[in-house]
């Protein structure tokens, strides 16, 4: 039996609840409730009225935690809940014997995310991370394109990102720091298009004319440096602030060539005229950015359930990352470079 056998009601569709009403739970449950084997069935939120709209949207019920992990029909979880609920709601929807799809970080703790993928081990249930930009079309292909050969071994990795403005200093306080709330999304794609692990790492970090971030025990600007096991160079740079828009882009440098993989605009539509040419900023941010990355990983789930098949993003590579954040952290914090003993 496929575990979508095991997790599909009698129509083979797979019911599902969604943990989080907000900004990415909206996004996660629309695209659910177009994916033509997923029902959505419950959407669950602290804040009463955000649930019972969502849920009014797409014809489902609202429903506490407990209610949604006890019905049978529910074959699988998405939890796009805030990150201090993440690890207990991965352990409560394994020991219920659900699939689960939750968004990054696993948790802000190492070893709580350590003690999620035990007990998903032991439950045996289908657990994805959402690390979307590895469903990106422009970086997936461009990673296509690196394993067919392209430019030869990848010898060197520059990631650019950057928000277009700081979140609140109230988040920031509880946001785990930016190498966690930040760069965990760069630190997968270092893994990912590097395809190893680093032996050392070098962050350091500033706030330049953002002092509202220092207040909080924060840096709004960060340098990375990571050297794999055979050598190969990453350097990720972010900043919390472009004036211009979402900044989202990186290169590979590789023995016969390079990779580079942009910007998507809301048109390509170029302007040429007697002063200059222009084009549209990038994307306004990560919810334009990355629309199409988030179905793709939607559909994923749900075709990985279907066939039996593994995920893409594990939440072993979602403890992979976050190890990663928190010894940037610790250089930074120390100013010095530190060796992985990951």
């Amino acid at each position: 039996m496929t575990e979508f056998q095991a997790v599909a009601g009698q129509a083979g569709i797979i019911e599902v609840a969604m943990f989080g009403a907000g900004r990415i739970g909206t996004i996660h449950a629309g695209n659910v409730a177009r994916h033509p084997r997923a029902r959505l069935r419950y959407v669950v939120d602290v804040h009463a009225p955000s649930a019972t709209a969502l849920a009014a949207r797409h014809g489902a019920q609202t429903a506490s935690v407990d209610a949604a992990l006890a019905d049978p029909a529910v074959g699988a979880v998405v939890i796009g809940s805030s990150t201090d609920t993440h690890a207990d709601l991965i352990q409560r929807a394994a020991a219920a014997g659900k699939a689960i799809f939750c968004e990054k970080p696993v948790d802000l703790d190492v070893e709580r995310a350590r003690a999620c993928a035990a007990a998903v081990k032991q439950a045996g249930v289908t657990c994805m991370i959402g690390f979307q930009r590895r469903f990106d079309p422009t970086f997936a292909a461009l990673k296509q394109r690196l394993e067919a050969g392209e430019i030869g071994q990848a010898e060197m990795l520059v990631i650019t990102s950057r928000d277009p403005s700081p979140p609140p200093a109230s988040y920031i306080a509880h946001s785990g720091g930016v190498f966690k709330d930040m760069l965990i999304h760069d630190f997968d794609i270092f893994r990912w298009i590097l395809g190893g692990e680093a032996v050392s790492l070098h962050a350091t970090g500033g706030c330049p004319n953002l002092p509202e971030v220092a207040a909080a025990g924060d840096v709004s600007h960060t340098a990375v440096t990571l050297r794999t096991r055979d050598g190969a160079l990453c350097q990720i740079n972010t900043s919390r602030r472009a004036a211009y828009g979402y900044d989202q882009r990186f290169e590979v440098l590789g023995s016969k060539g390079l990779l580079q993989a942009g910007n998507v605009r809301p048109t390509e539509v170029v302007a040429w005229g007697e002063q200059a040419i222009s084009s549209d900023k990038p994307e306004a941010f990560f919810l334009e950015r990355y629309r199409a990355a988030y179905a793709l990983e939607i559909e994923h789930f749900f075709d990985a359930l279907t066939h039996g098949t593994p995920v893409r993003t594990t939440i072993e590579d979602g403890i992979k990352a976050l190890e990663l954040a928190e010894l940037a952290t610790r250089s930074w914090r120390e100013g010095k470079a530190l060796d992985c003993a990951i």
